[in-house]
């Protein structure tokens, strides 16, 4: 493996909540297949801009990456403001409040995954053959 694909298979970044039953079943996902992660709480360190922009690319909806459950989401009543918000400036309040994330949030090495189905994981890092990340 060349020293750039080693830097590229280091960036895979998961971002969960440690008391969220599905993050931990999403980070059991990973760890029980031996793909490499770094992980991150997403209530202290938010996904950058640059990681929801990626994210947004793959799933096309600003809404799907908010935590619609999430009591922040409803104490700010972003059911009524979402569709005021620009993208933009719907992706750096994201950035800024971990809680209003949807969780768990996985980036990087070619990956993009928002919320936890294990179907979609599996087919995503069967597509995804670089540093070993295969089922």
């Amino acid at each position: 493996m060349s020293r750039m694909d080693a830097q590229r298979c280091a960036m895979l970044k998961a971002y969960a909540y440690s008391k969220c039953e599905t993050c931990r079943k999403a980070l059991k996902f990973l760890r029980q297949r031996n793909i490499a992660f770094e992980e991150f709480a997403i209530r202290e360190t938010p996904p950058t801009v640059p990681e929801l922009k990626a994210m947004l690319r793959g799933c096309g909806n600003v809404r799907r990456l908010f935590n619609t459950s999430g009591a922040d989401y409803k104490a700010l009543r972003m059911s009524e403001k979402l569709s005021k918000i620009s993208e933009a400036g719907a992706l750096e309040l994201l950035a800024k409040n971990g809680n209003l994330v949807k969780r768990p949030f996985l980036t990087g090495d070619g990956v993009n995954l928002v919320g936890f189905d294990e179907v979609e994981w599996e087919a995503a890092f069967a597509r995804n053959e670089k540093c070993g990340n295969t089922l």
